[in-house]
């Protein structure tokens, strides 16, 4: 099975582009979503963030309150290093369990979902890299418009992440989300279409 990484930095299209694959039928592990289970309420990884950064964190619903512990992290390197240290591993074995189900059901590839595929060591659990590509300044457009956030919030955010230019070099395919959705789905599709020959001629080298 082919497992091919899907990544691209914040706002740049990422969720759009996996459900245009989803569409035509891809397998997605999306490891946000993996995240926020890891997180849940009564879950050990709620438990250990708590411990680290504070009940303060804890909305009064008992929820995580995402947006004060990203005003932590994104404001604090060492922080941020703290609270990967704590989750990644738990979405890592997560992702392995979900991959080795689908490695089961000979599927021809899986598609996994890392926002910071290339910041960490996701990178190993991947044959093919895909990037999902735009201008930084169409991220701070999309990035201001989705959240309730400040100009110096999202500047923090887009400078925690590698650069454009780290993400293009490292990419074996590359995902145009600059322009309208019907070139992006163009994209997708011939992209599906080649990752379905799975391991019949498409890993990385």
């Amino acid at each position: 099975m082919l497992r091919v990484g899907l990544t691209g930095g914040i706002a740049s299209g990422k969720s759009t582009v996996a459900n245009l694959f989803a569409e035509l039928g891809a397998n997605t592990i999306d490891t946000d979503m993996v995240a926020r289970e890891m997180v849940a309420p009564g879950m050990p990884g709620l438990a250990m963030v708590v411990s680290t950064f504070g009940a303060h964190i804890i909305s009064e619903s008992g929820e995580l309150d995402r947006q004060a512990l990203r005003t932590i992290v994104f404001s604090d390197s060492e922080q941020r290093r703290k609270l990967e240290a704590i989750l990644h591993p738990l979405i890592r074995a997560q992702a392995l369990e979900q991959l080795k189900q689908l490695k089961q059901s000979k599927e021809p590839y899986a598609l996994v979902i890392v926002p910071l595929l290339l910041e960490t060591d996701f990178e190993a659990l991947v044959d093919r890299i895909a990037v999902v590509d735009c201008s930084r300044e169409t991220q701070m457009r999309r990035l201001l418009a989705r959240d309730d956030i400040s100009v110096a919030e999202a500047e923090a955010i887009l400078d925690a992440q590698v650069t454009r230019e780290a993400r293009l070099a490292r990419a074996d395919d590359v995902i145009d989300n600059e322009g309208n959705l019907e070139s992006t789905r163009n994209r997708v599709e011939a992209l599906h279409t080649v990752y379905a020959l799975g391991q019949a001629g498409y890993r990385k080298q």
